[in-house]
């Protein structure tokens, strides 16, 4: 589980392709920190670690992921957004965020507003139920609020302390960004989904004297 809240940006050293997917080393001074086997969250992706030293972390990228997500298409020296998984215990800053994308979206406009960035992205149609005016979203893996919202794009505005602490200078209009949008929007709108189309009944649960009742 991760919070959209970046704890560095790295720097792609190599990206190439192995068994079907990719295999990537990342340059980061958050290496020294990392273990075997421990997830970090590369552009709002959640990688494992497979090595780390050198200054470097290594990741596997699966077809799949390289398919959903803009991973397998990173250049050298490209700016990546990093965060490690959250601790237990640890503050809670952003939103929810597991590091699954939903789907890539294409930047349309980078536009200034005084001290603030607004960044207008195309979505993929298939989110359409997933986003929501004032919900959240993460872009590239920073936690983000959706400002604006139609049918096929929406935007958010970018504080001064986010566009200096993450990837978003390098972003163009053209650029692709990974999304993935509100865990708990997704799990409500299966919900709604499957209950809506009565599919399903509500599972039982036990009144008073242990009586089994039917929520409704």
């Amino acid at each position: 589980m991760f919070t959209g809240l970046i704890e560095a940006v790295g720097a792609v050293a190599d990206v190439r392709s192995a068994d079907g997917g990719f295999r990537i080393r990342i340059r980061t001074p958050l290496a020294a920190e990392l273990g075997d086997g421990e997830s970090v969250a590369v552009n709002g992706v959640c990688l494992t670690t497979t090595l780390a030293r050198d200054g470097e972390m290594h990741a596997d990228i699966g077809a799949e992921t390289a398919r959903i997500t803009t991973l397998g298409s990173l250049q050298p020296e490209a700016p990546v957004n990093l965060e490690r998984a959250m601790r237990a215990g640890g503050r809670f800053g952003g939103h929810f965020v597991q590091g699954h994308v939903d789907g890539a979206g294409t930047v349309e406009q980078v536009r200034e507003e005084g001290d603030t960035r607004w960044l207008a992205v195309r979505y993929p149609p298939a989110l359409t139920a997933y986003l929501v005016a004032k919900g959240s979203i993460a872009v590239d893996g920073i936690s983000l609020t959706v400002a604006a919202l139609d049918a096929s794009r929406f935007e958010v505005m970018i504080v001064p302390f986010t566009w200096a602490h993450t990837n978003l200078p390098a972003l163009r209009a053209g650029s692709r960004v990974n999304l993935e949008c509100d865990m708990v929007g997704k799990y409500v709108a299966r919900a709604v989904e499957v209950f809506g189309a009565g599919r399903l009944q509500p599972a039982p649960t036990t009144g008073r004297k242990g009586r089994s009742t039917t929520a409704t």
